[in-house]
């Protein structure tokens, strides 16, 4: 089955966001936390690539293209994962 891009989302925490929380955290580890819950929540199809590349099989690519991607990222509880991720 093909898969097409539908898209592009950026999921990773801003250094602006680390500074306000002012602390030290494996950044990467961190932005994978992010992704694999983002891909957790998309519909069977959908998947988002570390590059922040949306890919969809064909027939889910019209569902791909209408996710609320900012509803999603605001839905994962980023201050856990912060705290999973302190060095």
């Amino acid at each position: 089955m093909s898969r097409i891009e539908t898209g592009i989302v950026s999921y990773t925490l801003s250094g602006d966001y680390y500074a306000r929380v002012g602390a030290d955290f494996d950044t990467e580890a961190v932005d994978d936390a992010i992704l694999a819950e983002l891909n957790r929540m998309l519909p069977r199809g959908v998947v988002v690539e570390r590059s922040g590349r949306v890919l969809a099989d064909e027939e889910v690519a019209d569902e791909a293209r209408s996710i609320d991607w900012e509803s999603l990222l605001r839905s994962i509880d980023v201050d856990q994962i912060l705290a999973e991720h302190g060095r």
